[in-house]
């Protein structure tokens, strides 16, 4: 029996991508325009594990006004779309990259749940995720969407697959963590903020992560940027480090970065492997605009030159 994985993104977006050199703010800014895709995180997982050639499921809402784009892309990357439409737009969020590799996040508003919608997707959801034994629960909440249905929605999801990998932030990561998901991956911006103080150094990180290990969670992966990522259990501890690299756009790294993880566990690498795997997917991913892998053996390449460090 194959092993079957699912992602899911309850507000995905047009990505808009551009490029500025320098954002002068209440002035009028000539913008490189460098693609227009669809996207959102969950979806930026998927794209990446096609290009892994991993099979895959999709869902989440997607607006029937602008779908088109989304069902093209499922349709290219050959993944199984399990997408509620709903009424409305989908969003569009744009993404300005600067000289000094800043990005700035311009994120629109779009459609708006109601009761009756989320009710079907909790209904079909709960239905065909019986199946899959990874499933990624990605991105933020769009709007009509309550914390404490997701908190509810999870626990359900986690009752028939255990293993949820969850990448969110703010409140919706709050509430998502109440589920007790299988594995996080905050960044250290965000896990400062759960944790309520700075983290100015790794022993600090890692001492905050622990505590979440103590609280329930299985696995906990910290991105650190340029400094690279740090993985957590019960029972070890890792830290992996990039080589330099020229960064194009950092936007859809933590996404590359939740598909290596995915992709390791899925081919049964050691903890140690995909760490140093996933860390290799995106370093590469900054490298380049917009998310995914065009040549498998630039990946193999990056492996060889990931710094793994017992922490």
């Amino acid at each position: 029996m194959s092993y079957q994985i699912a992602t899911i993104t309850l507000n995905p977006a047009y990505d808009l991508l551009g490029y500025c050199e320098k954002i002068a703010l209440g002035d009028v800014n000539l913008v490189q325009t460098t693609d227009l895709l669809p996207a959102g995180k969950g979806i930026n997982v998927a794209k990446v594990l096609a290009d892994l050639d991993v099979k895959l499921t999709v869902g989440g809402f997607l607006g029937c006004e602008n779908r088109d784009g989304f069902t093209t892309l499922f349709n290219t990357l050959g993944v199984t779309d399990k997408f509620e439409t709903i009424s409305g737009r989908t969003r569009i969020n744009v993404k300005l990259t600067e000289q000094n590799s800043d990005v700035t996040d311009l994120n629109f508003s779009g459609f708006t749940i109601t009761e009756e919608d989320w009710q079907q997707f909790v209904t079909h959801s709960l239905q065909w995720l019986k199946g899959m034994d990874m499933v990624a629960i990605c991105g933020s909440l769009p709007v009509g969407l309550s914390l404490d249905k997701l908190t509810e929605w999870m626990e359900q999801v986690k009752q028939i697959c255990p293993k949820i990998i969850f990448d969110s932030s703010r409140d919706a990561l709050v509430a998502g963590l109440k589920a007790k998901p299988w594995l996080i991956k905050p960044n250290d911006k965000e896990l400062e903020i759960l944790v309520g103080h700075p983290l100015p150094t790794l022993t600090e990180i890692k001492s905050a992560a622990t505590q979440l290990i103590q609280d329930g969670i299985e696995n906990v992966v910290v991105s650190l940027g340029s400094k690279g990522a740090l993985w957590v259990t019960k029972g070890e501890a890792w830290l992996a480090k990039p080589p330099k690299c020229k960064v194009v756009s950092t936007v859809g790294a933590g996404d590359s970065m939740v598909a290596g993880i995915i992709y390791g566990l899925h081919k049964r690498m050691s903890l140690k492997e995909t760490l140093v795997f996933a860390s290799s997917v995106a370093a590469l991913s900054v490298e380049q605009a917009g998310v995914g892998i065009s040549n498998r053996q630039d990946v193999d390449n990056m492996v060889n030159k990931i710094e793994i460090i017992a922490s």
